[in-house]
């Protein structure tokens, strides 16, 4: 039996609330990551060898963090109610995680920085074509998202102590304020 013709996929359309909601959830993302890595530094500081590398990361995130900030402000798109809760949370998450040692510091990082790359996965596809500005920043955003990771794992992610629980739990907070952020 052989194979029909290679269709094309049809191409959904993105209504400009939907757009709207993802710049809402990448904004609020971006914004909580600067604060896990604030929380991070905060415990750590600037001495630690872990340090000068989370640093580099929190600076990439803070230029995401603009980049939505501008466009959110542009298309004239509600940020999220919920920045003061994730101000709090995300400083304090990455706080604990530093407080528990470094190598939980970077679990943290490895855990976020998943979800992230699988959601950013997501959006990619649903948008196609429909938005070429969005897109382009969320492909190279997520590109640093996976260096974030990649860097997290090859400095011990994986021995944290309890790794496979503190990462699913992280994970599990991750999905649920990007689910929060989309509609608050």
């Amino acid at each position: 039996m052989s194979a029909g013709p290679d269709y094309p996929r049809p191409t959904r359309r993105l209504s400009d609330r939907g757009r709207a909601s993802m710049l809402r959830v990448d904004q609020a993302g971006e914004f909580g990551a600067t604060r896990i890595y604030a929380g991070q530094l905060a415990v750590m500081g600037d001495r630690h060898p872990y340090g000068r590398i989370i640093a580099g990361m929190a600076s990439q995130e803070e230029r995401h963090r603009q980049a939505f900030d501008a466009m959110i402000a542009r298309r004239g798109v509600r940020p999220t109610a919920l920045a003061p809760i994730w101000n709090v949370a995300g400083f304090a998450l990455g706080a604990v995680t530093a407080a528990l040692g470094p190598r939980a510091a970077m679990a943290c990082t490895a855990a976020v920085e998943t979800e992230i790359d699988r959601h950013y996965a997501e959006q990619l596809d649903d948008l196609g074509e429909a938005d070429p500005e969005l897109s382009i920043a969320i492909a190279d955003f997520q590109a640093e998202e996976v260096e974030h990771r990649d860097a997290a794992i090859a400095h011990g992610a994986e021995q944290a102590p309890a790794y496979p629980l503190l990462s699913g739990a992280i994970r599990l907070g991750c999905r649920a304020a990007i689910a929060l952020s989309k509609r608050i």
